[in-house]
């Protein structure tokens, strides 16, 4: 089983770090040939911008839709749960995402850089109590559509963390945390594609 995660901007090295800690063969993906033979794709963190910009300059696009369409498990984190969105709210200017998650998005709407923050969750899909999240000028879940699963809020009941079906997204980035149960949780969906 090969995980691939995105390799065009962002936080991707620590994504393979971490899958690697589970065993997990894990590859930077960068032209559209790497995906084949994946079994799951993760989209990091970084600038959303240019993440986007860059999935259609470099033809990555399509391929990613297609494949994601026939069930193979996606995971956006922060800039990349904002690729994953059907719809974004505010500035949107310079963004064509990838319109695949019943989602609408709000990009940095948490404030700026100097306004990160983490907090614990309670996530439903994870065991082992509250999960340390790390929010980095990041997005948050707006409106979901009938089929997403909301798997954390924040206290104030903030959408943070979803799945639908084999997608899945969160604000935070769990990269940068030393608990590796939510890239576990994405490594066990992996395995349960059947291309």
């Amino acid at each position: 089983m090969k995980i691939g995660v995105l390799a065009l901007q962002g936080a991707f090295r620590e994504h393979i770090n971490m899958l690697r800690t589970l065993g997990a063969e894990a590859v930077e993906v960068r032209k559209a040939e790497e995906l084949a033979e994946l079994s799951g794709l993760i989209i990091p963190g970084g600038e959303s911008t240019t993440i986007t910009k860059l999935l259609y300059t470099f033809g990555l696009a399509k391929p990613v839709k297609d494949l994601a369409r026939n069930g193979m498990p996606v995971w956006g984190t922060c800039a990349g749960m904002i690729c994953l969105a059907k719809e974004l709210s505010g500035d949107i200017s310079g963004v064509k995402t990838l319109e695949l998650m019943d989602i609408t998005v709000r990009r940095n709407a948490f404030g700026r850089q100097v306004d990160s923050f983490e907090a614990m969750l309670k996530v439903k899909a994870l065991e082992g109590g509250d999960f340390p999240a790390v929010f980095i000028r990041a997005p948050l879940v707006e409106k979901t559509g009938q089929w997403v699963e909301v798997l954390a809020k924040l206290p104030d009941g903030t959408m943070v963390a979803v799945r639908e079906n084999n997608l899945l997204a969160t604000s935070f980035h769990p990269e940068l945390s030393a608990d590796n149960r939510f890239h576990r949780y994405f490594v066990q969906m992996a395995k349960d594609y059947k291309p």
